[in-house]
């Protein structure tokens, strides 16, 4: 388990760029130190100009922080892998990451940055049917490049997310720097106990996103408003017996299952709730309950929403 970093991390997804600046000089003041970025996420710049801001406030110090950001789809190829985190750290204004992760396991044609900029997932959005359009690039020719940016002192780790197992079975057997990180999907509906139990056997620590399940996805049409995880009864009842919010229960049953966590908001009072989870814990019971909601619900699903969004079917989970 990586010692130095914050177990409770702030995800930037889907935060308006307009919101980005001020929620992240919220954030620090809250108390978080470990922010979760990406290129495609679009608001790295503001997320720089909120890290500046609280710099210059004197509310942190660069050391004191923690900063991931990914690598996206269309930057896989060998000779574009440094150009995409140098433009993550010229738009967050540091002069290294972290931690920098392979977005996922899905390498799309690239995209210079002055035509497009994230790219996204579209090769060409004007075109009469826009589709995603792969690019002939192995796993192993990116995870080359991103050693590379270790040893320029780029940033301080590399790793990977939504890799399934034998990804990483495969990834361990050439890796010269071994991943320090796998981000996942995972919460009560999606406890993927196998894969965290193989990343943790090879040494490699475990992050969940969207560790409140569906929340994050009503507003994309990706999850049903009866799908959510604060009104189940396990979750229900632990937060009745320890005098917290469901949330924070799901939130602690992330963090005492081991992994960090990266629950995202933009209400100051959320961003505290969501820190304030160390004063109690769940018995093993509790923590047996929850996890016994599992469903193998992915809400984050390329097999589902490339296709439906953008008119390509492309699965990375079988």
């Amino acid at each position: 388990m990586l010692q130095d970093m914050p177990r409770i991390g702030f995800g930037l997804w889907k935060i308006p760029r307009e919101d980005t600046a001020q929620s992240v000089v919220e954030a620090v003041r809250a108390g978080y130190r470990h922010f979760d970025s990406a290129a495609d996420y679009g608001n790295e710049k503001e997320t720089g100009e909120g890290l500046k801001e609280a710099i210059a406030q004197g509310l942190v110090a660069r050391e004191d922080l923690w900063v991931t950001s990914k690598l996206w789809n269309t930057f896989h190829g060998a000779g574009h892998v440094e150009e995409a985190c140098r433009k993550s750290l010229d738009d967050l204004g540091l002069d290294y990451l972290d931690l920098y992760l392979v977005h996922f396991p899905i390498a799309l044609e690239y995209v210079p940055v002055e035509t497009r900029y994230p790219p996204e997932w579209l090769h060409d959005p004007d075109a009469d049917n826009p589709v995603m359009k792969p690019a002939k690039v192995p796993l192993h020719e990116t995870w080359v490049a991103m050693e590379k940016l270790v040893d320029a002192g780029l940033v301080k780790r590399i790793g990977v997310c939504n890799y399934n197992s034998a990804l990483i079975h495969d990834l361990m057997t050439y890796a010269r720097i071994a991943p320090a990180m796998l981000q996942i999907e995972s919460h009560p509906y999606l406890t993927q106990e196998k894969l965290i139990r193989c990343a943790r056997g090879y040494g490699i620590d475990v992050t969940a996103f969207s560790p409140l399940g569906a929340q994050s996805y009503f507003e994309l049409d990706m999850a049903n408003r009866e799908e959510s995880l604060l009104g189940t009864a396990p979750v229900m009842v632990a937060a009745q017996a320890h005098g917290k919010t469901p949330a924070q229960v799901l939130l602690r049953w992330g963090i005492q299952r081991g992994t960090a966590i990266i629950p995202k908001t933009t209400k100051p009072e959320r961003m505290r709730e969501n820190l304030a989870i160390d004063d109690f814990s769940l018995s093993e019971v509790e923590m047996a309950a929850i996890s016994s909601l599992n469903q193998n619900r992915r809400f984050n699903d390329p097999g589902v929403f490339a296709e439906a969004a953008f008119n390509t079917f492309h699965p990375i989970y079988d």
